[in-house]
């Protein structure tokens, strides 16, 4: 045959590829075993505003460690002002009023208790409860102009934002008030079920987009009219904004992934500028999201339908200031994720990863932890491979279809590398008197 190569020549080459791609992993690779092991990362970031920090899956035990390790060194020692995550606006407001020292003393778990919407373990977990308790005890050291905050970036909290935001034009501005009734009027039909308004405007074309943005406009007015520097203004006009996006959202959601997933990382971008400019021009962000939503879309094969995402478009955005995308993975272990979606919350096995993909070559590379320098260029690491990337639906027997193909150096300029993972803490699978829960960071802290 013309164009046959033979067996053993096609094992060489990819036997080379594997080679070269390991070495070139080790090269850039640094110990990752405890705390003092950051500090090439922490480095690296320099004085760059904003730091993204990934994870491979809403439910591991490890990724949120390091990245409250992380965390609290970029608040320590680098005056970073807040930590924005992939959660509702209106309960991450209740926890960054919390950590600044505002409303009744109680404790983290309690305060953690307000994340009642499924998935209701991303936030409502021992993991979390340590680290908002150590902000709480940071903060409290410091003038409250100086406190940093919690927030939230994510569009799905209609109903809540709906009514935070009526109840604040009740106290604040009662003559408005009939303004967010009329949209309160509006989605009352569907129950504050998201698929029901999503169904109901796919067929007819009777929508809520007019009540949102009157409602929207009529905060931004009120907000124009108050004192600057008012974080509870702020707080109700970025909840309209949420009203406005989510009904867009849940507008488009029927129509394809593309669209909706768009507006959902577009209004995280806006979000987190909105924050950068309400804590002034020296202000820096900590983003906690998924890798598919902070490592750069434009290396992944997102891009070609279409796809952005917050990483891709603050590094499009923020050229100037700095911004660092941290990625994080493992090989194998357990995660706490559901089997569809509103479903039980489960303990499942995450089996090994493919030889071929960077988990699986990074497992061969290393057999332990490792933290991955990817700002120098790399020809071997911008080739694509899959990446896993569990969501909070996951099904551990349809693996192949969990990778993500990514030019490694190009989606990141840090790594975080797990050999093996454990599951998130949750407390309604793990009561407080769970012998079993560490009560410090596993890893020599």
């Amino acid at each position: 045959m013309k164009n046959h190569i033979p067996q053993n020549k096609i094992r060489a080459g990819r036997e080379t590829s594997t080679t070269n791609l390991q070495s070139e992993l080790r090269h850039v690779a640094h110990p990752l075993e405890q705390n003092s092991d950051l500090d090439p990362l922490i480095t690296m970031i320099g004085d760059a505003r904003i730091v993204m920090l990934g994870e491979a899956s809403h439910g591991t035990h490890e990724y949120y460690e390091w990245r409250a390790e992380i965390s609290k060194r970029l608040i320590q020692e680098k005056g970073f002002n807040f930590i924005a995550v992939e959660g509702d606006w209106p309960d991450c407001f209740e926890i960054s009023r919390y950590v600044k020292g505002h409303g009744p003393n109680r404790r983290s778990r309690d305060v953690l208790s307000i994340f009642n919407r499924w998935p209701t373990w991303m936030w409502a977990n021992w993991e979390i409860s340590r680290l908002i308790t150590w902000l709480k005890e940071h903060n409290e050291k410091l003038p409250q102009k100086e406190r940093v905050g919690f927030y939230g970036l994510d569009v799905y909290s209609l109903w809540d934002s709906l009514r935070a935001v009526t109840e604040f034009l009740k106290k604040e501005a009662p003559k408005s008030l009939p303004i967010a009734k009329r949209a309160y009027r509006c989605f009352e039909p569907y129950g504050e079920e998201a698929y029901d308004y999503a169904r109901a405007v796919s067929f007819v074309p009777e929508t809520c987009e007019s009540e949102v943005l009157g409602l929207l406009a009529r905060m931004q007015k009120v907000r124009q009219d108050a004192k600057e520097g008012d974080e509870e203004i702020f707080n109700a006009e970025q909840n309209a904004l949420v009203v406005k996006n989510a009904e867009h959202y849940y507008r488009t959601m029927l129509r394809g992934d593309r669209e909706s997933w768009n507006i959902r990382d577009e209004h995280m971008a806006d979000t987190l500028g909105r924050l950068l400019d309400f804590h002034g021009p020296d202000s820096k962000a900590i983003v906690w999201a998924h890798n598919t939503h902070i490592g750069d879309a434009r290396a992944t094969d997102m891009a070609l339908s279409g796809v952005v995402n917050i990483g891709s478009l603050a590094r499009e955005h923020y050229t100037d200031a700095g911004v660092i995308l941290v990625g994080f993975g493992s090989y194998q272990g357990n995660v706490i994720a559901a089997r569809r979606w509103d479903g039980t919350t489960e303990h499942m096995t995450v089996p090994p990863a493919p030889e071929q993909s960077w988990d699986g070559l990074m497992h061969t590379a290393f057999g332990g932890n490792r933290l991955l320098d990817l700002t120098e260029p790399s020809d071997v690491l911008a080739m694509y491979h899959g990446q896993r990337a569990i969501g909070v639906v996951y099904h551990p027997e349809r693996e192949h279809g969990n990778y993500v193909p990514t030019s490694l150096v190009r989606r990141y300029d840090a790594f975080l590398y797990i050999d093996e993972t454990t599951a998130l803490k949750p407390f309604h699978l793990h009561p407080e008197t769970d012998p079993d829960f560490p009560e410090t960071f596993p890893y020599g802290l």
